[in-house]
């Protein structure tokens, strides 16, 4: 990808140009500064990314330029757009500019959307509050047209859902064209891509950098994930505890970076040469002692290896399916037909493309009751016959931790009480659930002063650790992981996946993890299954599939892996073209075909099987494949 705006133009001011910020913050623990004295200056046509580990003051500085501080917020410096001062201005003179001329894309696309509202209707609205004069058919279909240019198939009728109904990388789709609805001249992307698979992130950093380059827009690219920002930006500025440590361009940077806290970003993100955790079921040796050496001997007391004894069976999916239907009678395929196994100690990985159906599996489990169709079984029950006593009894079993940390966590609790809830609710007595959150904080990389804490006081990635804890508290058997690392930045991410590989090991936990990142993926998880479309098309050993994958889609998103190498980042071609399918469609034969690499060189005859007969699971070497051409690697 090449940037065509990236000089700035000296005879104009810049896009946005923030001179001496600092932010700070009021709590109860004492005063917090969250951004000391930060300097940026972001020409048009220019993309900046400001990165940083968790909690360094990224999403403040977006806030505070945004102005959506709270008004307890400390607020000092200046912050220019296209030279006019944004600092001191009403919150009233703010929403003719917010949207307009400067729109931010959040971290957090459900905090943006209105629950009770079409996505359809909310994207129009954010067209017409600053264009009144536009017809109301007019704006509808500018939705449709925003809703289509960022990849959402079938754009006409999904503008027709509401949000609850898209997954969580649709909804973050959702949130891009709300930003770019108005053609700002400044668009602020906090995490745009941490909810989306590498694909679809690929194609979303192409939309925005098209954007760019016929509109002129900068772009201040929020992230902690340097290999999207290899990918998308001219420069970028690192934050470490609030302060700028260095700033300059990503080629120069990436290559010989200054600062310690970037020399630590771009070790943690860079991909291991070799799967790092030792795959076998039950191994006692977490993900970061094989990469040292190390062994799991201090978690021996747990309980015998698993080559001495059986592997109890913890979840048995068979035929699973869940349809969501929508107005006007359509329905979503999201899950078709989706066998799934998973003993004591295991941990799967479903990966694939967002609005794949792989959280919905997840949500369909921890129902705890009969599905729509196919059956669920867990620790060898039936959840179709179970009564409210025995599904009470398994609730304590089976946690989730959710994608999106903001709406699992109630705003007007602190943090250790968010974490003894779980326990209250099974009648632990208040003083010992207490005390089990505070003995969780540490595990999760939260400080003792974290406990009084209200979520909002937190960043993304903190309040994630919290969604963590809360989980692990009523100490359970089966963990539903839904993105469980995504708002972290790298480095965090290995140190969280490392720790739940150790209590996992521990405790001889099982996970059922949802995951984009095939890197740590690879690292962390023995067995994989690849979904597409809601069905499963390839599942096997992690190793194998992601190494020697033979379904022509898992070879297409191994290929997609972010690297860190601006310069190749942006000459190499997107290894997966073309939209997914409509998914209120159905299909006879393969869902893959019009985006299939393989079968565009086959004869017509054999195109035809493709397109008639949906191609059955079939073993090749250790992993399973639906395809009906593929051969092993």
């Amino acid at each position: 990808m090449t940037s065509t705006n990236a000089a700035v133009e000296t005879a104009r001011p810049p896009a946005l140009d923030i001179t001496d910020l600092s932010v700070g913050f009021v709590h109860r623990s004492g005063r917090v500064r969250a951004v000391e004295e930060l300097s940026l200056t972001i020409g048009p046509g220019e993309a900046l990314a400001l990165v940083g580990e968790s909690g360094s003051g990224k999403s403040a500085t977006a806030f505070a330029v945004m102005g959506l501080l709270p008004r307890s917020a400390e607020v000092r410096g200046s912050v220019r757009l296209a030279g006019a001062e944004l600092l001191g201005r009403s919150d009233r003179e703010m929403s003719r500019i917010r949207g307009r001329r400067i729109s931010l894309v959040h971290q957090d696309p459900l905090a943006a959307l209105t629950p009770v509202r079409s996505v359809g209707a909310q994207l129009a609205e954010a067209v017409t509050v600053h264009a009144p004069a536009l017809g109301r058919r007019a704006a509808r279909q500018r939705a449709v047209d925003l809703l289509d240019s960022v990849g959402i198939a079938a754009a006409r009728t999904r503008a027709a859902a509401l949000p609850h109904e898209f997954s969580g990388g649709m909804r973050q789709r959702v949130g891009i064209a709300m930003a770019i609805a108005n053609d700002p001249e400044v668009i602020i992307a906090d995490e745009p891509t941490s909810a989306l698979d590498i694909t679809v992130a690929a194609q979303i950093l192409d939309l925005l950098d098209d954007m760019r380059a016929r509109t002129g827009a900068a772009l201040l690219l929020i992230t902690h994930d340097l290999a999207v920002v290899a990918q998308s930006c001219d420069r970028v500025a690192v934050l470490h505890r609030g302060m700028l440590a260095e700033q300059g361009t990503v080629t120069k940077l990436f290559a010989q970076p200054a600062s310690a806290p970037l020399r630590a970003l771009l070790t943690a993100t860079a991909p291991p040469e070799g799967p790092a955790f030792g795959a076998c079921v039950g191994s006692t040796t977490t993900g970061a002692e094989a990469a040292d050496g190390r062994t799991g001997a201090r978690y021996a007391s747990s309980g015998p290896a698993a080559e001495d004894r059986a592997r109890a069976t913890v979840l048995q999916v068979n035929g699973l399916h869940k349809h969501h239907r929508l107005r006007r009678g359509a329905a979503v395929h999201a899950v078709d037909d989706v066998d799934l196994h998973l003993s004591e100690g295991q941990t799967l990985a479903l990966i694939g493309e967002s609005g794949c159906g792989k959280s919905t599996v997840l949500r369909e489990i921890m129902r705890l009751r009969a599905p729509e169709s196919g059956s669920i079984e867990m620790f060898g029950r039936d959840l179709s016959v179970l009564g409210h006593r025995d599904r009470a009894t398994l609730r304590r079993q089976v946690q989730m931790v959710v994608q999106d940390p903001s709406s699992a966590l109630n705003p007007t609790m602190t943090v250790a009480d968010l974490i003894a809830e779980p326990l209250r609710i099974h009648g632990a007595r208040v003083s010992e659930s207490r005390a089990r959150a505070r003995e969780l904080l540490p595990l999760v990389g939260l400080s003792p002063e974290h406990a009084e804490r209200m979520p909002a006081q937190l960043s993304g990635g903190q309040r994630q650790r919290v969604a963590i804890a809360r989980a692990l508290a009523p100490q359970p058997r089966l963990l539903l992981l839904d993105e469980p690392v995504s708002a972290l930045d790298a480095s965090l991410r290995t140190e969280i996946m490392d720790l739940l590989t150790e209590l996992r090991a521990r405790f001889d936990l099982a996970f059922l993890m949802v995951s984009h990142d095939i890197a740590l993926t690879r690292r962390t998880v023995e067995h994989v299954a690849v979904m597409y479309l809601g069905q499963v098309v390839e599942a096997g050993p992690a190793r194998d599939v992601l190494d020697r994958p033979t379904h022509p889609y898992t070879q297409a998103l191994v290929a997609a892996t972010p690297i860190l190498d601006a310069r190749v980042a942006r000459a190499r071609r997107p290894p997966l073209t073309g939209e997914v399918p409509d998914p209120l469609a159905r299909r006879a034969g393969c869902g893959f075909l019009g985006r299939c690499p393989l079968a565009a060189a086959l004869p017509a005859a054999e195109r035809a099987v493709c397109a008639r007969v949906r191609p059955p699971m079939r073993r090749i070497g250790t992993q399973e494949t639906a395809c009906h051409h593929a051969n092993s690697a």
